[in-house]
């Protein structure tokens, strides 16, 4: 069975990445394979980020080649810097059954459902406003203008995140990654996706059947 791409969104410091990396703890042990998609970026490594673990960091210039030659699934410009999906990094894996998670904005996960229309779209909310802009400054990697930036564009992300097929609030971790892996494992057993193994499941069953009671 071909993997499921699920594109989960939210405002920065909304906990997508902890939600995923929870979520995906959960799907191994419950033996579904997963791999989470890591994106190209202009801006600079920020303390403690590695290449190729948080992100490809490129310069522009290779960047936009790679947008000249089609590589990227999505790509957008945040702030001053692009980021983007190389295709390499998701189409490979689900055509080997493994579930890819994507981490990216709005803007992104509509290019994406529009290439892969059976992706699965979460949109992660936080909990309240206040609540946001704390995490925001606990986390001490913005000054206080980037804040306000990315409260700004938060209000612009729960405008458009009717559009997306499930909604997770982030009040409670625990809470929240059991909502997100029930939503994995619901969609695995969507009759669509489960349907060439139900066939295989239908003709044993009549073989075996015809074999019990055959003349």
């Amino acid at each position: 069975m071909r993997g499921i791409l699920y594109i989960v969104s939210s405002p920065s410091g909304g906990g997508k990445t902890t939600l995923i990396r929870e979520t995906r703890t959960r799907l191994a042990a419950w033996g579904q394979e997963t791999y989470f998609s890591v994106s190209h970026t202009t801006r600079t490594p920020r303390p403690g980020e590695a290449d190729g673990q948080d992100y490809h960091f490129v310069s522009r210039e290779t960047f936009e080649a790679m947008v000249h030659r089609g590589e990227f699934l999505e790509w957008a410009e945040y702030a001053g810097h692009l980021y983007g999906t190389a295709r390499r990094e998701v189409e490979g894996r689900l055509d080997q059954g493994i579930d890819v998670f994507l981490d990216i904005d709005v803007q992104g996960a509509q290019q994406v459902k529009t290439s892969i229309p059976e992706a699965v779209k979460i949109f992660i909310y936080p909990p309240s406003y206040p609540e946001l802009k704390r995490r925001l400054m606990q986390r001490r990697q913005d000054p206080p203008e980037a804040i306000a930036r990315r409260l700004k564009w938060a209000l612009r992300e729960l405008g458009v995140a009717g559009e997306f097929d499930y909604a997770i609030i982030n009040d409670r971790l625990e809470r929240a990654v059991d909502a997100m892996f029930g939503v994995c494992v619901a969609e695995h057993q969507r009759l669509w996706r489960m349907r060439s193994h139900l066939e295989k499941i239908r003709g044993a069953f009549q073989e075996s059947l015809e074999k019990d009671f055959s003349v």
